[in-house]
């Protein structure tokens, strides 16, 4: 190969790859190009010479426009490739606008089919260019599904048919190679704690009227919800502690969580916390609880900083270090202050301290508010049940009752 190409996430690509090169001798001789910042910046990386080149997925697209039909890469990369499980998206149309290119492709992802099966088909035709399941996503459909969920000729999803799942690895599993860490190496130990935390009457009260009628009045700003999904955003906001009104402005119902989080905290006995939150308001609140000493992770010095055990309380969003990063360093202890239907973002964002190199039992504190939606995903997650999916059914039963 002459040329290789990188696409990652961004924090994965302009961190991750560069960090590993440096800690492993058989790899210090490679010279990187990362092909990020602004357009001058991307095209002096670009015209740099290098052993692999690296890009983010957001600037790829601007990098096929950018070389049109000389694509230059005869290697390509495609870390986490589930990012192109969308067909319909640009980043797909551009990876297979140059794929006839490209010599040799290597798509890595922990999470392959993270809503259905259904999202592979784009992620194996960018591998073997329609070879193994077709070239077009309706006749891949039509052979191995059939129609779930619809409104009369509006399908809203689909469900397998009979051994379509065996036949789908069959004709993949020449080109696809499955490696779970637990199975060839140690991984240190993982302890799940669940912390459930409970309401006042009147504050569940609030909690359940919402439920009910999907409408909480206030005189400066009513909390409303227009359908079953929105209720369940709803109402997860609420069961962390405080919540949009109409006027996006937060109205704040208990602090269950926050007392949760400081008995933690307590414990930890000035151990570093990776603490995961949902919303906005979540990251003002916990800003304000640690009053200036918890940092959010958001650039290459807050990643460095964590990892050299800087930093007491850092909190993220999971999809913003779901994917790629190296944070076991720094530390060995997670809470999910804010939970996610997204089984995806809550299997990666473990493994960000869950994985090799982890010196220390990883403890994984998951604060529950009791009665409300909380429960709902976590035995969702329990079940290894699917986002979306998951949330209409556990949303479906709760109006039921």
């Amino acid at each position: 190969m002459q040329r290789i190409l990188v696409v990652a996430p961004l924090r994965v690509a302009r961190d991750t790859w560069s960090d590993e090169c440096k800690k492993w001798e058989h790899l210090n001789h490679l010279r990187i190009s990362k092909i990020l910042g602004n357009e001058g910046e991307r095209i002096k990386a670009i015209n740099r010479r290098a052993d692999i080149y690296i890009i983010n997925r957001e600037n790829f697209v601007w990098l096929v426009k950018h070389y049109g039909k000389s694509f230059p890469y005869d290697m390509v990369v495609l870390d986490e490739l589930s990012g192109f499980k969308n067909s319909s998206s640009k980043r797909f149309k551009a990876m297979k606008a140059v794929r006839p290119l490209v010599k040799r492709i290597v798509g890595l992802t922990g999470t392959p089919a993270p809503n259905s099966l259904i999202d592979l088909w784009s992620q194996v035709y960018l591998l073997d260019m329609g070879k193994r399941l077709g070239r077009f996503l309706g006749i891949y459909r039509n052979e191995y599904f059939v129609p779930d969920k619809r409104n009369g000729q509006v399908i809203f999803s689909y469900k397998l048919k009979p051994k379509a799942e065996q036949e789908i690895y069959k004709k993949i599993s020449d080109i696809c190679i499955s490696m779970k860490a637990v199975d060839y190496i140690k991984m240190p130990e993982r302890i799940d704690n669940f912390i459930e935390v409970i309401m006042s009457e009147k504050e569940k009260a609030l909690y359940d009227k919402l439920e009910r009628d999907t409408l909480l009045p206030f005189e400066d700003g009513d909390i409303n919800a227009v359908n079953a999904a929105a209720l369940a955003n709803k109402l997860l906001q609420m069961a962390n502690g405080a919540v949009y009104d109409e006027n996006k402005a937060v109205k704040h119902i208990h602090s269950k969580k926050l007392e949760a989080l400081e008995e933690i905290y307590e414990e930890a006995n000035g151990k570093p916390l990776l603490i995961f939150y949902s919303y906005k308001h979540d990251e003002d609140i916990l800003k304000e609880f640690f009053k200036g000493t918890a940092r959010k992770l958001d650039t290459s010095d807050d990643i460095t900083a964590w990892n050299n055990g800087k930093i007491q309380a850092a909190i993220t969003h999971p999809a913003s270090t779901g994917h790629g990063l190296n944070l076991q360093a720094g530390g060995n202890i997670i809470v999910w202050y804010g939970l996610t239907w997204s089984l995806e973002l809550y299997e990666q964002a473990n493994a960000r301290l869950w994985r090799q190199g982890q010196n220390e039992t990883v403890v994984v504190h998951h604060i529950v508010t009791k009665d409300t939606i909380d429960e709902q995903v976590i035995a969702a997650l329990k079940k290894k049940e699917i986002g979306q999916a998951a949330l209409m059914k556990a949303i479906k039963a709760r109006l039921k009752t």
